[in-house]
């Protein structure tokens, strides 16, 4: 019972500030557990896509040097966005009850995947499986328990949510990373 109070809860949560979040001109349906879901990975890839298509391809190397702080050892802005969309991938895998590859484990990304344009694909392509994904998660399984490798991630629903607040925490980075470029971010933009 608390279970279920506890998705109920977050659902009206979900349901009630999507909305804000959204700024598309369709509304997301939201009449099921897949379309909440979903709405939010939609609002995610609506954040990150422009951000990752605004910064310039010869700036998709930058990482912040030491005379902006401690930043030893970051990852460039295009090593981000391949993070973003390897856990994305397998997040996606994990929902579905399939084998994550190495480098989704890894949350690296492929080794090939290196320009603006490979970048760009491997980062849309992970929030398409993500929406494939989400699509499969109804009441008979949000809260069901899965394999997982995780010690407290172990429901669709908190596969999902993570793959939602995994990608605004970077969304986060890029925005910085691209201020630091003195690019305004998109969404920052005059309308």
């Amino acid at each position: 019972m608390r279970t279920t109070n506890c998705i109920i809860a977050l659902m009206f949560l979900l349901a009630g500030s999507s909305a804000a979040h959204t700024q598309d001109s369709k509304p997301l349906q939201q009449g099921t557990i897949a379309e909440t879901l979903d709405s939010w990975i939609t609002t995610a890839e609506q954040h990150v896509v422009p951000a990752a298509e605004a910064m310039p391809e010869d700036r998709y190397s930058f990482a912040p040097d030491q005379k902006c702080g401690e930043f030893k050892g970051v990852r460039t802005f295009a090593q981000q966005l391949k993070h973003l969309a390897a856990n994305n991938y397998g997040i996606a895998a994990l929902i579905l009850g399939q084998k994550r590859t190495a480098d989704m484990a890894n949350e690296t990304g492929p080794d090939s995947v290196r320009s603006k344009a490979e970048v760009m694909e491997y980062v849309k392509g992970s929030f398409v499986a993500l929406h494939k994904a989400v699509a499969t998660i109804d009441e008979k399984n949000v809260v069901q328990p899965t394999a997982s490798p995780s010690r407290w991630q172990k429901t669709r629903l908190s596969f999902a949510m993570d793959a939602v607040a995994h990608s605004f925490d970077h969304y986060g980075q890029l925005v910085e990373y691209r201020r630091m470029n003195t690019i305004v971010p998109p969404e920052s933009r005059p309308q």
